[in-house]
C-alpha cells in the first residue's frame, strides 16, 4: 500500500494546492482516523479515513482540459467589472476545474484547467521552466535587432524581462518562447521596443501544443499526455 504525505493527499483530494493544502492541516482542519494532525509531512494510505473538517477526503482522478481560449474573456470566476470570463465558455461540467497560470483579457490560445491543485502548482513554480510558447503579431514591420534583444533582455517599465528564444515568423509576426515572467511580459518587452501587439496566441505549454482545437472549445488530455507534460521535456524547435 503506498504512502504518501498528508498534504499530497489531500491536495490531490480537492482542488488545493500542497501549499494551501499545508495551511488547512496547519490549522487543524484535517484528521487521520479520528485525530487531529497538524503536520503536513503525517504519512497516510488510502486505507486511512481522512476528514477535511466533517468531510470525508478520497483521491479522485486527475482531470487535466486543453482549452482553446478566445480573445475578449478573463481568465477568472467572477469580474468586478463584469466581464466574461472563461466559464461562460466552459460546459458545466468542467466548471470545477481550475485554470493553470493565466491568459490576459486582450490574448488567446491554450490554458490548461485541472481538478488537481497539486499538479496546477507543479506546473506553475517557477523553478518548473515550463516553456509557453506564442504566435505574436505587431502593428509594423521589424528589424531582426528586436529578436536579439528580446533574449538578450529589455528593461521594461516593470523591471527587467527577457525570452528563451524568438525568431521572426513573418514581416509582421513573431514566435516567441517563454520560462516563467511577469503578467503581460510580451506585451511590455515589445511595447518598450516601440512596437505594439495587435494579436497574442499561445500555441504551445511545454509538451502540449493546441494544434488544430478549435476556439472556444476543450479536449481532455490522456494519461500519457499529463505524464509527458509533467516531464518537461526540452523543446526542440517551436511548435509555430
Amino acid at each position: 500500500m503506498e504512502e504518501i504525505r498528508l498534504n499530497k493527499f489531500v491536495a490531490s483530494c480537492t482542488d488545493l494546492s500542497r501549499r494551501e493544502a499545508d495551511r488547512i492541516i496547519q490549522e487543524g482542519q484535517v484528521s487521520v482516523n479520528g485525530s487531529i494532525t497538524e503536520s503536513p509531512a503525517t504519512r497516510v494510505t488510502d486505507e486511512d479515513t481522512v476528514r477535511l473538517g466533517r468531510k470525508v477526503l478520497s483521491r479522485r482522478s486527475i482531470l487535466v482540459v486543453a482549452f482553446h481560449k478566445p480573445r475578449g474573456v478573463v481568465c477568472s470566476r467572477s469580474d468586478e467589472r463584469d466581464r466574461r470570463t472563461i466559464y461562460h465558455l466552459l460546459p458545466y461540467k468542467y466548471h470545477h476545474l481550475k485554470h493553470v497560470g493565466r491568459l490576459d483579457l486582450d490574448s488567446e490560445g491554450l490554458l490548461i484547467l485541472t481538478n488537481d491543485g497539486d499538479l496546477a502548482q507543479k506546473l506553475t513554480h517557477p523553478s518548473k521552466k515550463l516553456e509557453k510558447e506564442y504566435l505574436v503579431t505587431v502593428d509594423q514591420n521589424f528589424e531582426p535587432q528586436v529578436l536579439l534583444q528580446l533574449v538578450k533582455g529589455v528593461h521594461t517599465p516593470e523591471g527587467q524581462a527577457k525570452a528563451k528564444f524568438a525568431r521572426r515568423h513573418s514581416a509582421r509576426r513573431m514566435v516567441i518562447i517563454l520560462e516563467s515572467g511577469m503578467k503581460r511580459q510580451i506585451r511590455l518587452m515589445l511595447e518598450t521596443l516601440g512596437l505594439r501587439v495587435t494579436k497574442l496566441v499561445r500555441t504551445r505549454v511545454g509538451s502540449l501544443t493546441m494544434g488544430e482545437l478549435p476556439m472556444g472549445e476543450t479536449e481532455e488530455l490522456r494519461k500519457e499526455d499529463i505524464e509527458h507534460l509533467l516531464t518537461n521535456p526540452p523543446s526542440k524547435k517551436p511548435s509555430a
